[in-house]
């Protein structure tokens, strides 16, 4: 194995752990579920810093090992879109990876603003679908189960977002070596 491949599985364990931890520094937590923490930070980190297929890679992984630490489970199908496949999303940031250039910085935050909000999005969508179909029940009458969902979702997510391209625009701006060669 060469240092490069190395240094890739290296630094996604390190994420890995990193996100797990700071899944447990929650700003705040609803009652039915969803949190808003750190934990999406390490997994754009590296979808950004190597790649889409490595950031989708973490990310599912991430969603399994949230599985397996006891996250809230009702349905096997809810299992599967709220932790690996919600998460594994959030490698979608990576498809502006070879677009990052170290020298132009307003420019990468416009890429990393976009790539956080596209990949930040679609983990939102797959919660929204998963709250319609698994929990649409506990709408309240008279609301849209869908109105109901997002608002829900959103109510976590978009914070947990903003939080997101906030730090990981400090983190590339004040990083000289941020993109890794393949």
């Amino acid at each position: 194995m060469n240092d490069q491949k190395v240094r890739r599985l290296t630094e996604l364990g390190i994420a890995l752990a990193l996100a797990t931890i700071l899944n447990f520094v929650r700003i705040y937590q609803l009652p039915q579920g969803g949190s808003v923490s750190l934990e999406m930070i390490p997994i754009f980190f590296i979808a950004l810093r190597w790649g889409l297929k490595e950031g989708i890679t973490l990310g599912g992984m991430y969603g399994i090992l949230q599985l397996i630490l006891g996250a809230k489970i009702f349905y096997p199908l809810q299992a599967i879109l709220d932790y690996p496949v919600a998460f594994g999303s959030l490698g979608l940031a990576g498809i502006i990876h070879n677009w990052i250039d170290k020298n132009n910085l307003k420019e990468n935050g416009i890429l990393i603003f976009s790539s956080v909000i596209l990949a930040g999005g679609f983990r939102l969508l797959i919660h929204i679908i998963s709250g319609v179909i698994f929990f649409g029940e506990y709408t309240p009458k008279g609301q849209n189960v869908w109105l109901y969902s997002l608002g829900y979702n959103a109510s976590y997510m978009l914070p947990e977002i903003l939080i997101t391209i906030i730090v990981m625009i400090f983190l590339v701006k004040s990083s000289s070596s941020f993109i890794a060669t393949k």
